[in-house]
């Protein structure tokens, strides 16, 4: 049964990485997207030029065109929910071992939940159509990453779950810095027309979402040490709330 739960953020970060790698390139092969290791961008497709040209190889524009963006919609789903179990999975955790720092768990929690639908929106509105809606998602998706990387990496700090944390609290304190700094660096490049500029964040893009996908890995120590009651004792302390707040009423 313990093997089982270790397998959770394993399964987590292999279908994000695995689904969309093969998403830009099933892109790259359909020549809908420039290559990773093309900086000069003389096929890059400019103004209303749609033909005859490629985008910028960022994870959104490789999931556009048919017939990638039904993987890259199946991919994004997939981890999405994937993701929201993980940080209701890893609440139910430190309620068990360490509620004195519940508050601070729940803030993360809150933060996971809106990253997972922010990317459920992005994953469902595809760039070429609803763009506005896409990148919305996406946003709030990177941003509330952000913060939650930060607050799993105080809980790392604060919490003793695995008897490792003196060894994954400096890991996921260099995972989390470079997550901001990259996610900073990106949001800026990505508003700018020079190709080499829009390439350069398509760069960080990708390297975003392997930190991300490292970062989640690293809790296969947590999830060695997680067992189903946990989530048990978290719904049963939750049902025993609602009679108490009826009360309060």
């Amino acid at each position: 049964m313990v093997l089982l739960w270790i397998i959770f953020p394993i399964s987590l970060s292999l279908v994000s990485f695995i689904g969309t790698w093969t998403v830009y390139g099933l892109a790259f092969s359909n020549k809908h997207v420039c290559s990773l290791s093309d900086w000069g961008g003389d096929n890059f497709c400019r103004g209303n030029q749609s033909t005859g040209c490629c985008y910028a190889p960022t994870i959104s524009s490789s999931g556009t065109f048919a017939p990638e963006n039904s993987l890259f919609t199946a991919t994004i789903n997939a981890g999405s929910f994937l993701f929201l179990l993980f940080c209701v999975f890893h609440h139910a955790h430190i309620m068990e071992k360490h509620a004195c720092h519940s508050m601070l768990s729940k803030f993360a929690l809150v933060f996971g939940l809106v990253a997972a639908m922010g990317a459920f929106i992005a994953g469902n509105c595809n760039p070429g159509h609803l763009s506005l809606l896409h990148y919305l998602g996406a946003a709030i998706s990177f941003t509330c990453i952000c913060f939650y990387t930060v607050l799993l990496t105080a809980l790392t700090g604060r919490c003793v779950l695995t008897g490792y944390e003196k060894v994954l609290y400096p890991l996921r304190i260099i995972s989390t810095v470079f997550q901001a700094i990259v996610t900073i660096c990106y949001t800026v490049l990505f508003a700018q027309d020079d190709y080499f500029y829009v390439h350069l964040s398509a760069i960080f893009e990708w390297m975003l979402s392997v930190n991300l996908e490292l970062f989640e890995l690293t809790y296969a120590a947590e999830f060695y040490f997680f067992s189903s009651f946990m989530l048990s004792n978290l719904l049963s302390a939750r049902e025993e709330e609602k009679p108490l707040m009826m009360t309060m009423s």
